[in-house]
């Protein structure tokens, strides 16, 4: 039984991300949320104690596939920038053909939400932060492998990426048809940061 209502509450917050991820917190209204993960507005308050807690979770799902992706990745190439490339190119044409938002949820929620909502702003510049730290932690793997010059800092290397990711999918959003993005995307990595210093 125990069992059951764990998958049970997985499968509403997989459903509530969905939601949430196209229409935004204030977006999505009760009745919405009701509709969509089959919940009257009293038994979502018993288990997340509020459409605020159910968005937090959601929160959280959205940041967990975003690093299982990354593993995913990862796992699949020897090579630390590689993974990096595949691990874009999935974000952003999944993004493109079958999310329900062409934006991160997280950026979505961060241009959204204001000071009213401080606690769930927060948590969203945490997520992304996250997501931000695991970029830094494949870039070091990359200066090991004699991927990345050793004098690159690799941080600001992550946060570069991150603006890239954004970009690139307002990009795309922008212009879908007829765009090369593994040219886009090597291009992230051939100009800017990652071009070798003269010495």
């Amino acid at each position: 039984m125990a069992k059951s209502t764990k998958y049970d509450r997985d499968v509403v917050i997989q459903k509530a991300t969905a939601l949430y991820w196209e229409k935004g917190f204030h977006g999505t209204s009760m009745r919405n949320l009701q509709d969509v993960i089959d919940m009257r507005p009293g038994s979502i308050y018993a288990c997340f104690g509020s459409k605020e807690g159910l968005f937090k979770e959601s929160l959280h799902h959205y940041a967990d596939m975003t690093l299982e992706l990354l593993a995913q990745c990862r796992s699949q190439s020897n090579s630390p920038l590689q993974t990096l490339k595949n691990f874009i190119k999935a974000a952003v044409m999944d993004t493109q053909s079958s999310a329900p938002s062409n934006m991160c949820m997280l950026v979505k929620t961060i241009s959204e939400l204001t000071e009213d909502n401080l606690d769930l702003l927060q948590q969203a510049k945490q997520l992304l932060g996250k997501i931000e730290r695991a970029f830094t932690d494949i870039l070091q793997d990359a200066q090991t492998k004699g991927e990345v010059a050793k004098n690159q800092d690799c941080q600001p290397l992550a946060r570069y990426l991150q603006i890239q990711i954004m970009g690139l999918r307002t990009y795309l959003r922008a212009n879908p048809d007829n765009i090369n993005v593994d040219s886009l995307i090597n291009d992230i990595f051939t100009y800017g940061p990652f071009q070798p210093s003269e010495n």
